[in-house]
């Protein structure tokens, strides 16, 4: 099963529970992957519906974000409902060890020899970390390991 017929489906249980917070965030999520589709021209595989739900997550954590700084709480909780109900539809995060291993393996195959080769190594690692690891630290450690 597709991770937009996942989507379509908790879109029902949560009509039928009748929760709002987790309906409202699966109707825009379904949203933004519509419009991805229009956009595009293309029907969406579960990798870009991943990149969808991702993005989703990190507006949401960079609104939270805000919204504490502003002595906002009320508005950063609901956010943080929202990353809630996003996050049960990606996969298990990697822990640190899974990603140091990645990106040696990564830099193994890639032959980097040093920071011109970043590219390379992260166009290896995009697709197999998509949705499981925060790419901006994942960038931060491949960077230090291509530095010696």
């Amino acid at each position: 099963m597709s991770l937009v017929d996942d989507l379509k489906n908790a879109q029902k249980d949560a009509m039928r529970a009748k929760d709002k917070v987790r309906l409202g965030t699966i109707r825009m999520t379904l949203a933004a992957v519509k419009q991805r589709e229009i956009d595009e021209q293309i029907t969406l595989d579960d990798a870009a519906v991943l990149a969808v739900i991702t993005k989703a997550v990190k507006q949401r954590q960079d609104a939270a974000s805000q919204y504490d700084d502003a002595n906002r709480p009320e508005l950063a909780a609901k956010e943080r409902e929202e990353i809630a109900v996003l996050e049960t539809f990606l996969p298990q995060p990697l822990t640190d060890d899974e990603v140091a291993a990645l990106i040696d393996n990564a830099i193994t195959s890639t032959g980097a020899a040093g920071m011109q080769d970043m590219g390379k190594v992260m166009g290896v690692l995009k697709p197999q970390v998509q949705g499981r690891t925060d790419m901006g630290a994942l960038s931060g450690k491949v960077k230090a390991r291509l530095n010696p």
